[in-house]
């Protein structure tokens, strides 16, 4: 199916990626934001820690929409996503209200991505079998 739809093929993907490649720009250009951000979830030493999380989402949006190893870098992307998400938008923790709604709208949007990038594992190695293989599209 890919193979008659490169092109929409291509951009679902870039599209799915697209936080993973717009974080870590913005973290590049505001590094002491990106240090706040590490310190504020605890994520200590932060300096480790921020660049550790530009270097992962970007290598992994990159791997995936280069096609290679695509299923271990979308699987990668939806563990991080998931451990990320308990991390962040912990809406069980806060008093009913605003704050909580868009906590829980948050979390749930990220639990999405984790099941699309499922599918996206889930799709490739269904469509190029084995792990192993290498470039896979």
């Amino acid at each position: 199916m890919t193979s008659r739809t490169p092109a929409l093929h291509f951009l679902a993907l870039l599209a799915l990626c697209s936080a993973y490649i717009q974080g870590p720009v913005v973290k590049i250009f505001d590094f002491p934001g990106a240090l706040a951000e590490m310190e504020h979830f605890g994520l200590q030493p932060a300096p480790f820690f921020a660049i550790g999380v530009i270097v992962f989402e970007l290598s992994m949006s990159a791997l995936i929409l280069a096609g290679i190893y695509r299923w271990a870098a979308a699987l990668a992307l939806a563990v991080f996503t998931l451990a990320a998400t308990f991390i962040a938008l912990r809406f069980w923790e806060l008093p009913p209200g605003m704050e909580r709604s868009m906590a829980m709208n948050g979390f749930f949007e990220h639990v999405g991505l984790v099941g699309a990038f499922t599918l996206v594992a889930w799709h490739d190695l269904r469509e190029h079998g084995a792990p192993g293989k290498g470039r896979t599209s």
